[in-house]
């Protein structure tokens, strides 16, 4: 399953520190995170929890960018 979320991020080198966060994720298959659109595309592992994932994911941006924000 693929999501796109909408991204706060202040710089490009933030953006690519969050877009490795999520990567780190468990339960996360790939992501990419484009700083030009304040888009971030997550495609989850088979029968992962969404919900859970990205809530993981956003608790592992905020540690990399503590002011970052993902629209969940």
């Amino acid at each position: 399953m693929k999501k796109t979320y909408n991204v706060e991020v202040d710089c490009p080198n933030c953006a690519a520190k969050m877009e490795e966060a999520v990567k780190n994720t468990k339960g996360v298959k790939d992501a990419s995170l484009s700083f030009m659109t304040l888009k971030l595309k997550v495609e989850f592992e088979d029968g992962a929890d969404v919900d859970a994932v990205m809530k993981e994911a956003y608790a592992n941006c905020k540690k990399v960018e503590d002011d970052c924000v993902i629209e969940l």
